[in-house]
């Protein structure tokens, strides 16, 4: 898999795109609100910028980006308001490898800038708003050019594939797996904590060069309480696709060869990297849970289990379909809804979850 061109959400506005379910990331970013509004609030008073310029790392196609947009906005206005400052303009930048569905996300803009014209008034400076389709693991903007870095449920994805899950001899070592799961051995979680470790600290270094000193960072994660079992809902992805290969329905070697790109750091991996990166001060680091399906307003099994099964299949199916075939989405994420009733109606399974604010040194001198 070529995880630059196939690593984006369902794009478009159908009923299985990212744009109509994406509901639980929307919840999750209701639950940092507090470390977002904290966070922006100190860097404003750190840096007191006439123009703030900040990023959404892995604005994905949907409405969360833009939510957030307004958000930093108003705690700006008020918090100037309060201060008797002049609101300062704004640039965004959204950002997203160039696989996403850049085109949906900027037809919502409109609606956006006229909703912001009409609360603030017409006197209320620019907000200028452009895309940026580029990974975020190397740089992306000038030396101290951000005040303000965003990013919600992207950094467990990977930049690539680990290597180590292939033998010398070529054989596949998770078979039957598509992720880190009960019967992956330690060489596997091995294998993938070294490219999040790689990843990870690519990431914090190339930041620390694009921020400005007192510039704020509030990135949060899907984690796990124990990254060697991590209890992942890939993990039952994996056991669906395994179900299907031993009916014949997907080819055995195909699922054997199959890895993720992507890791869930325990909060102890995410705290020992930045220490070690060195170029922020770690101000908060939560974890929180939110159930599979947080967001779904009915109390009927099937209605939570599809729930569940939309929200992943916004999520995973182009990296699914590229190698398993679109023709085989719709049995795989029936038999995953059920897969998910069953694991529900017995026991609340939920995703683990790790936020951190984070503020750049202001005696660290990009390079």
């Amino acid at each position: 898999m070529e995880v630059m061109k196939m690593l984006h959400m369902e794009g478009g506005t159908g009923q299985t795109s990212y744009a109509r379910n994406s509901l639980l990331q929307r919840i999750v970013h209701m639950k940092i609100q507090s470390i977002f509004e904290d966070s922006i609030k100190e860097l404003y008073k750190a840096t007191s910028p006439n123009c703030l310029v900040m990023v959404d790392l892995g604005c994905s196609s949907g409405h969360n980006s833009l939510i957030m947009v307004l958000e930093v906005i108003d705690i700006i206005d008020a918090l100037c308001q309060s201060l008797n400052f002049s609101v300062p303009e704004f640039v965004v930048f959204l950002n997203d490898l160039p696989g996403n569905d850049f085109n949906t996300l900027f037809k919502l803009l409109p609606n956006y800038l006229k909703r912001l014209e009409e609360e603030k008034g017409s006197e209320f400076g620019p907000c200028l708003i452009s895309g940026v389709p580029k990974s975020f693991y190397g740089r992306l903007f000038p030396s101290k050019s951000l005040h303000f870095i965003h990013s919600c449920y992207s950094l467990h994805y990977l930049s690539k594939i680990p290597n180590g899950l292939v033998s010398d001899n070529g054989e596949a070592l998770n078979k039957g797996n598509i992720y880190i799961a009960k019967t992956s051995t330690v060489e596997v979680w091995k294998a993938y904590y070294i490219q999040f470790e790689s990843d990870f600290t690519l990431f914090l270094k190339s930041r620390s060069k694009e921020i400005v000193p007192g510039g704020g960072m509030v990135l949060t994660f899907i984690g796990s309480i124990n990254s060697h079992d991590p209890d992942n809902i890939f993990e039952f992805i994996g056991i669906t696709l395994s179900n299907m290969t031993s009916e014949g329905l997907i080819e055995e070697a195909k699922l054997d060869n199959f890895n993720l790109p992507f890791y869930a750091p325990t909060a102890e991996e995410v705290m020992e990297l930045i220490e070690a990166e060195g170029s922020f001060i770690l101000n908060k680091l939560e974890k929180f849970t939110v159930d599979w399906d947080a967001g779904c307003s009915s109390f009927d099994l099937h209605e939570r289990g599809k729930f569940v099964a939309d929200t992943m299949r916004a999520v995973a199916e182009p990296m699914l379909a590229s190698e398993f075939g679109e023709d085989t989405m719709d049995e795989l994420f029936i038999r995953f809804k059920e897969l998910v009733m069953r694991l529900i109606a017995n026991k609340k399974k939920q995703y683990f979850n790790i936020v951190v604010s984070l503020t750049s040194k202001k005696d660290h001198k990009s390079e």
